[in-house]
């Protein structure tokens, strides 16, 4: 009796037994071929069975009937958001050629306003969750003097304007002791939290391929990390795992965090707060993950990163998040937001200079000279950096404390109230300054709807459905936070008078692509929104 450890030679050699060389060559290399495309086809970015499920979806397209449908649809879509941009133009006319002879200066100005006033929305009395941080006419007026002085300069001539160079090493020193940083700590301002998260994304993947020779990236990041990490996945080729998060608190769910960690993990991600809910991640679990497997962690401040750091100044602690917590290896943060810079400003900040070195893009054999750029953009706007500088300096920390205390008092004082109205329920615990509400009563949009009638701009979310306000300072000016309170209290009343009326308007479209299953469809929908955006009459 043949022994279970000689049945399969035996077997193998039954099979080729009668084979003539290069027969039993070819086999092989068939069979190893073979097996490495199947390998290959089953392990891929995406499970074998997403994949299948797109090329379904993608074949489905090619049928007639439905093709015609989803054609006739989005066509009804892009009208739609056509007729929106024309609604909010107000009939305006549209400039589509150079002027002959140039515009004057008053008819030019005339202009501007004129745009900058086709909204529906009154930002500047608090009636908009987030968009602008700050409306101050003194500290407006300063920002048109320092970007009128500053703005042909540009730091990608250090030589020529040595000045915005410095200005910008200021605004990162200060950035790095607002963030606990030491000596050693480091970074660049950027455009924007997308470009700095990028930029962190493209320094990690980078260091990975170097030192630890990963060349399949993957990063490891909550379901409700900024979409900024997917657009890096997309544009460096880097695989995300996303972590769900814990049902009650909304922050990732750290012992899935962990599983999900392989020998390609470049990164850990988590956020200080998140934009969806404003709940902050369990920072110092995941910096212990980072410690014990030897991976950096980014923690994206970008929303509330510059709350964050005065608050407990403010009286209002956090647990920590910053580079207090060893694990921690890069910060991004938005000066832009609640820095109170004019837009275009961000921060991302190292532990230490030997990741930012992989930040940098170096060419060093173009026949025109030795090329560095730190960032995305070469040419960079000097205005954006002296105005951004000029910002900090103009409030400077005491006032910073203060705003911070006020828009703090002002949030918690909105969540509380929230909380104590029937119909609604607030997603987690806001640690800064945005407060997600739902229902189980009716469909949240109808709330949002009602309140877009009344002149608010609030913004939904998905998955589940909900909706946030991000308190800014202009919601602490006095009867802002009061009204809205009263006018969320009014809308309810009507709409639990009869909770299953359907979503309408806008909001209907939004809800409505939440159930479509083929998540292509959906981004059809959102180019055609893009669209409407650069759309002339």
């Amino acid at each position: 009796m043949l022994l279970h450890g000689d049945t399969i030679p035996k077997a193998i050699n039954n099979i080729f037994q009668n084979k003539e060389p290069w027969q039993i060559a070819a086999m092989t290399s068939t069979a190893t071929l073979a097996t490495v495309w199947l390998w290959t086809f089953i392990y891929q970015d995406e499970s074998l069975l997403e994949r299948c499920k797109k090329r379904m979806f993608k074949l489905a397209r090619y049928i007639p009937s439905v093709r015609e449908k989803i054609d006739k649809e989005l066509a009804t879509v892009n009208e739609t958001f056509e007729k929106d941009v024309l609604r909010r133009f107000k009939e305006t006319s549209f400039i589509l050629h150079l002027p002959e002879n140039g515009l004057t200066n008053e008819k030019i100005l005339n202009l501007v306003n004129q745009y900058i006033h086709l909204g529906d929305y009154d930002w500047q009395t608090g009636r908009v969750s987030g968009t602008v941080y700050r409306s101050n006419s003194e500290i407006t007026e300063l920002m048109g003097n320092v970007y009128a002085i500053a703005s042909y300069t540009n730091p990608l001539h250090p030589d020529v304007f040595p000045g915005i160079c410095k200005m910008e090493a200021e605004v990162v020193r200060i950035a790095c002791h607002l963030f606990n940083g030491d000596k050693d700590s480091c970074g660049t301002m950027t455009s924007g939290g997308t470009e700095s998260i990028l930029l962190a994304c493209k320094a990690y993947r980078d260091y990975a391929r170097d030192v630890k020779g990963i060349k399949k990236p993957e990063m490891v990041l909550p379901t409700t990390a900024h979409a900024a990490f997917d657009k890096a996945a997309q544009y460096l080729k880097i695989k995300v795992y996303y972590v769900p998060v814990n049902p009650h608190s909304f922050t990732v769910c750290i012992q899935t965090m962990k599983k999900s960690i392989t020998k390609n993990t470049i990164m850990l991600v988590g956020s200080a707060p998140n934009f969806p809910y404003g709940t902050m991640d369990n920072i110092e679990a995941i910096s212990e993950l980072g410690i014990k497997y030897g991976i950096p962690v980014h923690i994206d401040g970008c929303l509330g990163g510059f709350l964050a750091c005065f608050m407990s100044d403010a009286g209002y602690p956090l647990p920590p998040f910053d580079f207090k917590l060893p694990g921690v290896t890069s910060i991004s943060a938005d000066t832009h937001k609640y820095g109170y810079a004019p837009k275009g400003s961000s921060l991302i900040l190292y532990r230490n200079r030997k990741y930012r070195h992989y930040q940098y893009t170096i060419t060093t054999d173009w026949p025109g000279g030795i090329y560095g750029s730190p960032t995305v953009s070469g040419s960079r706007a000097g205005g954006i950096i002296a105005t951004c500088w000029a910002t900090l300096l103009h409030y400077g920390f005491d006032e910073y404390v203060e705003s911070t205390k006020k828009i703090i008092e002002t949030t918690r004082y909105i969540e509380r109230k929230l909380r104590e109205i029937n119909g609604i329920f607030v997603f987690g615990t806001p640690a800064t300054s945005v407060i997600a509400i739902g229902s189980n009563d009716f469909h949240i949009y109808r709330l949002s709807e009602a309140l877009s009638n009344k002149g608010w701009n609030l913004n939904p979310l998905q998955f589940p459905c909900g909706i946030h306000i991000c308190v800014t300072h202009v919601h602490t000016e006095p009867g802002v936070a009061d009204q809205f309170l009263e006018d969320v209290n009014t809308e309810l009343e009507i709409i639990m008078q009869d909770r299953n009326v359907p979503v309408k308007g806008k909001l209907a479209m939004y809800g409505m692509s939440q159930s479509i299953s083929d998540r292509s469809v959906v981004g059809d929908i959102t180019k055609s929104f893009l669209d409407s955006m650069y759309y002339t009459k």
